[in-house]
């Protein structure tokens, strides 16, 4: 028996964009695919397969999780697609769990393709086993055979199809393998209707702990007496997450029967109380136990584990001895590519060739020609125009700094460097207070410091998440940020070497005090590991692409908008008053007068700043040019991010962290200026 799911009604139309996010493709009315399983089993290479584009993600209602959305076309035919956060089973145990279980069950997909790993069929197939059961429509993908076949593996797809009784497509998406064949029952089941299949029907059927099957046949006698409508699972789908005690079905149960709900949720507490442990254990077992017999004859393993160089470099960039010298090594070429080609070749280019050179004199020209109110010219042109400042900053100095940046994230993202990473710095990020899955907002903060704060719910404490939004805030530039200060100590590897060292030292230190003196409890941590790859060349240039069209579309307008604020604020005068406050701290600091204009920039957007910094880099010497770039990379985040701060964290935690934050940079840029000064510290 299937019952409809009640919950929230299709979020299409309610996705709203973050600073990391798109306008989202409109999928209503549209045949419904949905892509689930665990992270890092090729479901996004999949979304992009079946678009055509890689479609940037926006917050799923009411959380902070990304869910992506995008239209495809199947025979003909459009139909919406949607790829799910991971998951690892139907009770959900974390905010993407959840969020994932919603769009299966709120957006009610004709389709859900389940991808898993063929090297990990025992540890994922009880999650195909899970959704089957519920009745829920699946196409099994069994992805990554390349790297199965490579290792040995061999999966008789026939026999598993035939085992699960649902269609079972062997793929290697990321080299095209399958894409044909999968496309193909896509459409067969969409045209046929085969997504009414109940799982009652189907040859394997997880059998429970006696105890559990009698609570669920007790429960769904009662589902099928009372006649409930308002659930999208089987019967004994719900029953199974009521006797494991989900809150959200419990409180639909509640919704949906009133009074009458408590004979099920006491035959579930009567279940529940036959176990010493907890019942989520015992079903998660009989279901692995029923993986594993539906696996025998499916799947051979090889006798004895090859370890290839793929693995052999996996274990180096894990282990503390050889992962630190790999993490140098990345860090250089990071440098050599942001730093060197994009920071300093394809700056002076644009920059000095293109727009010092030509645009900037053409536009003075036109509009002294044009335009006889000398307001409206510096609007445009002149020292802070929307043209000679605004779009000069935005393309000619963070564009070619931020492109190269996001094409090394692509490759470095798609490569499985991430996660390894994560769990070489889980040591010294549980001094701090966080863990090693703490590093995926703080890399994110590399990109967007913005987007990075959000990402911050999702880890697991709230003194986790207020740790590493005060890190977020003080010590990690964003991309365009970390560009133009590499920009401008390229060329002085002493310099940036010094820099580095402080910005990594206060992070620590400031972290290490925080977790001391923030109550909570301490962090615990757990990572999949995917397996090392060769980034396809494709992917990690629609990544680009997108990151860019992000850019352009998010951030381009900002440098516009701070242009005709700093204009308006230098018409009220305001512009000219805050400078001259700034004006004291920027000289005890040792700086010339000109950079309280970088560090008001700088409130606008940090990378703003940094800009702002590089118009002044011929006239500062290289102690100045260190303490200028070391307290504007500690300064105040931008607005962006203090709003974001604001909203997650509250108006208390938000003032708390820039009344440390302002004060504490010019406190370290001052010191090191007296450092650097009294001791005659040659640097050039």
């Amino acid at each position: 028996m299937r019952i409809p799911f009640i919950g929230s009604e299709p979020k299409t139309e309610q996705k709203r964009a973050n600073c990391h996010g798109g306008p989202q493709a409109d999928t209503t009315g549209l045949p419904l695919v949905a892509i689930v399983g665990c992270p890092n089993v090729g479901k996004s290479v999949l979304f992009n397969v079946l678009t055509g584009a890689y479609v940037t993600v926006s917050n799923y209602p009411g959380t902070t999780v990304e869910v992506a959305r995008g239209k495809g076309r199947l025979n003909g035919k459009e139909v919406g697609i949607v790829d799910t956060p991971g998951m690892y089973r139907l009770l959900p145990l974390t905010e993407e769990e959840r969020v994932a279980r919603e769009i299966l069950l709120g957006d009610r997909p004709d389709v859900v393709i389940h991808v898993v790993d063929a090297k990990n069929l025992e540890r994922m197939l009880p999650m195909a086993l899970q959704l089957i059961e519920a009745g829920l429509p699946v196409i099994l993908d069994v992805n990554l055979m390349d790297e199965a076949e490579r290792l040995g593996v061999q999966v008789d797809v026939v026999a598993l199809e035939q085992t699960l009784g649902v269609p079972v497509v062997p793929t290697a998406l990321a080299l095209g393998r399958g894409v044909t064949k999968l496309r193909g029952l896509l459409v067969a089941y969409l045209d046929s209707r085969l997504a009414g299949r109940s799982f009652e029907s189907l040859p394997v059927r997880t059998q429970y702990h006696r105890a559990i099957e009698e609570g669920l046949e007790a429960i769904s006698t009662q589902l099928r007496r009372h006649g409930a409508y308002h659930y999208h699972l089987t019967d004994r789908a719900i029953g199974l997450l009521l006797l494991q005690g989900d809150a959200d079905v419990t409180s639909l149960v509640r919704a949906q029967f009133g009074v009458r709900a408590d004979e099920l949720l006491q035959i579930a507490e009567a279940t529940r109380a036959r176990f010493s442990r907890p019942i989520s254990y015992i079903v998660a077992r009989d279901q692995q136990e029923a993986a594993r017999r539906a696996l025998r004859p499916v799947l051979k393993l090889p006798e004895q584990r090859v370890s290839d160089f793929a693995d052999r470099l996996s274990e180096a960039m894990i282990n503390p001895l050889t992962g630190i010298p790999i993490l140098v090594l990345v860090l250089l070429l990071l440098y050599e590519f942001v730093g060197v080609l994009g920071a300093q070749t394809l700056v002076d280019l644009l920059e000095g060739t293109v727009f010092e050179a030509y645009v900037n004199p053409w536009v003075d020209l036109a509009l002294a020609a044009f335009i006889p109110w000398p307001v409206l010219r510096d609007l445009v042109g002149g020292q802070y125009g929307i043209i000679t400042l605004g779009v000069r900053y935005a393309v000619a100095i963070i564009l070619p700094i931020v492109g190269t940046f996001f094409l090394a994230f692509s490759i470095i993202e798609d490569s499985g460097y991430l996660p390894r990473l994560a769990m070489l710095i889980d040591r010294v990020f549980k001094r701090i207070g966080l863990n090693g899955r703490a590093v995926i907002p703080m890399v994110l903060g590399f990109g967007c410091d913005t987007m990075a704060t959000i990402v911050t719910r999702t880890l697991e404490t709230r003194r986790e998440r207020l740790i590493s939004t005060f890190l977020l805030a003080l010590a990690i530039p964003c991309s365009a940020q970390l560009g133009v200060m590499l920009g401008l100590l390229a060329g002085q590897p002493a310099l940036l070497a010094v820099w580095a060292s402080i910005v990594v030292g206060v992070f620590l230190l400031v972290g290490f005090l925080a977790a001391r003196l923030i109550p909570g409890e301490r962090p615990t941590f757990y990572m999949e590991l995917p397996p090392l790859r060769v980034p396809t060349f494709s992917n990690v240039l629609v990544k680009t692409y997108t990151r860019m069209e992000w850019y352009l579309r998010e951030v381009f307008p900002l440098f516009v908008a701070a242009s005709v604020l700093i204009w308006m604020g230098q018409l009220t005068g305001l512009f000219d008053s805050v400078v001259g406050a700034l004006v004291p701290l920027v000289r005890w600091i040792g700086l010339p007068d000109e950079a309280g204009v970088a560090f008001l920039f700088g409130f606008f957007r940090r990378d703003y700043g940094a800009a702002g910094l590089y118009d002044l880099r011929t006239t500062m010497s290289g102690v100045q040019l260190l303490v200028a770039t070391t307290t504007l990379t500690l300064f105040l985040p931008c607005i962006a991010q203090f709003s974001v701060t604001l909203k997650e964290r509250g108006w208390k935690t938000a003032l708390a962290i820039s009344a440390f934050i302002f004060p504490f940079a010019f406190l370290v840029g001052g010191v090191l200026n007296w450092i650097l000064t009294r001791l005659r510290v040659p640097l050039l």
